[in-house]
């Protein structure tokens, strides 16, 4: 099954809607409750791509199968060479490398618009599979956040990884 990673757009936003829906309602990558609809997602992907932040989607058979951007870690000007990751695969398509693409092409992209820092803020410990690619991408493990996170009936845990970017804590980032 060949894969085609893109930049997002905005008519690519129903698309997304439907796979992050599912990931809210059926999954725990997410802790959110109710899925947003169209035009709060379309607000996110401009509030993320009017700041220069990556954002890419990817396709096979015509189809878009998931997505990925980096966002903001925290809103605090120190943080700014600090980025955060989210992948969303439709579930049809998990563990066929699809979120291992993105998550290479996100660090590739990131490195290259002088992020420092990416980290992974990943929903709940039984969540192997991303653990499992963010290490494989050279993420390490910070932390395990125990029971912050109450959804479909019970505790969620929450793993945070980070990876260094770029030149990293070896010199001081540009100015942004």
């Amino acid at each position: 099954m060949p894969i085609s990673l893109r930049p997002a757009v905005v008519g690519d936003i129903a698309a997304i809607r439907r796979i992050y829906a599912e990931a809210v309602l059926a999954g725990t990558a997410t802790f959110e409750i109710e899925p947003p609809d169209e035009a709060e997602m379309a607000r996110r992907m401009q509030a993320l791509l009017s700041r220069r932040f990556p954002y890419f989607v990817a396709e096979t058979a015509g189809a878009m199968v998931g997505y990925a951007y980096a966002g903001p870690y925290r809103d605090r000007p120190a943080y700014s060479w600090c980025i955060e990751d989210s992948i969303y695969i439709a579930p049809e398509f998990h563990r066929q490398g699809i979120g291992r693409a993105l998550l290479a092409r996100l660090i590739a992209e990131s490195e290259v618009r002088g992020f420092r820092q990416m980290i992974a803020v990943i929903g709940d410990t039984a969540n192997a599979a991303s653990i499992a690619v963010h290490a494989e991408a050279g993420f390490a493990l910070i932390g395990t956040f125990h029971a912050v996170g109450f959804k479909h009936g019970k505790w969620l845990d929450t793993v945070l990884m980070q990876r260094p970017l770029g030149a990293s804590d070896t010199s001081p980032p540009e100015i942004l």
